[in-house]
């Protein structure tokens, strides 16, 4: 599968770039979030792309304008290099994505749904890190079609593909052999007339121009893809929860996610939606160029964070 995102930050790191010191991706004058000094400051990390960026100024913001010293590491790379430094205090808070993250910590974990998923990432954590609440925000594969088709046959969810007597449905090759692609749709919601054709380029320009050409019927997409929002695409509900959950989730030095801090995380995770990562890359990818932090200060006010 060309790599995405989420799975570029589970890939792991040559050991050069674990070697990096995490100096060199600071917008600030030191590592000085250490899990054993002030539990009101904290510094910040992220993954090196611009959503997870984005997010990492989310939370610290949110932090910051409740009176938090907050400091930022940002562009760190591969969790191959930002778990460790979260394990150090090097770091203190990173904004994850909940089924990748335990993936990475468990290879065997097969959790699907968001209370499975938490349970199990709550035991699969290394000690001394914490994990505070999911947001209903997530980046994971989704299910596309047009909203033409989606009205013409009442579509609403992967199960609603059962009334239609054929439909053909591109994703990238393995999709066809993976537990969550073909053989889940078949198992898990009985669809036994799909079609699959193929497309290696991860839901990108390909994928959509087949789709919106009317060459396939459903595609699937990442869900923070914008290309969604840009076309009007209509994302099916997985009620049978198909795709693992992949919501954002802080996970953080236990000793600085004090009551306080997690309180205030848990807010700001409850108000992000998968609507507002689309956003995020719609501004950061298009043509706007946005620099993530200045999307962060926009959610930030419009969310009621910061005045």
């Amino acid at each position: 599968m060309k790599k995405t995102h989420r799975g570029a930050i589970a890939a792991v790191a040559t050991a050069v770039a674990v070697g990096l010191t995490l100096a060199g991706c600071s917008n600030s004058s030191s590592l000085s979030g250490s899990g054993d000094g002030d539990s009101e400051s904290i510094t910040v990390g992220s993954a090196n792309f611009p959503e997870n960026v984005t997010l990492a100024y989310i939370y610290g913001e949110a932090l910051a304008a409740d009176g938090v010293k907050v400091s930022y590491k940002v562009n760190i790379g591969a969790r191959a290099a930002y778990i460790p430094a979260l394990e150090k205090g090097e770091i203190n808070l990173i904004p994850e994505y909940a089924g990748s993250i335990l993936s990475f910590l468990d290879k065997n974990a097969n959790q699907k749904s968001s209370s499975e998923v938490a349970t199990a990432l709550d035991q699969a954590l290394p000690k001394g890190l914490t994990a505070a609440d999911f947001a209903p925000a997530a980046d994971s594969d989704s299910l596309n079609v047009t909203a033409d088709f989606a009205q013409q046959n009442d579509l609403k969810s992967i199960g609603d593909l059962a009334k239609l007597s054929s439909v053909t449905l591109t994703a990238n090759p393995e999709f066809e052999t993976r537990p969550d692609g073909l053989p889940g749709l078949k198992s898990v919601y009985g669809l036994n007339n799909i079609t699959f054709s193929p497309i290696n380029d991860g839901g990108g320009p390909a994928t959509l121009k087949a789709l919106l050409g009317g060459q396939t019927q459903v595609a699937d997409i990442y869900s923070t893809t914008p290309s969604i929002l840009e076309n009007k695409l209509v994302t099916l509900d997985d009620p049978k929860n198909l795709f693992a959950s992949q919501q954002v989730v802080p996970i953080g030095t236990t000793g600085k996610l004090t009551s306080k801090v997690t309180s205030l995380l848990n807010k700001v995770s409850a108000k992000l939606t998968t609507k507002d990562l689309l956003e995020f890359n719609s501004r950061t990818g298009g043509d706007e160029k946005a620099d993530p932090k200045t999307v962060a200060t926009d959610w930030l006010k419009d969310n009621g964070f910061t005045k």
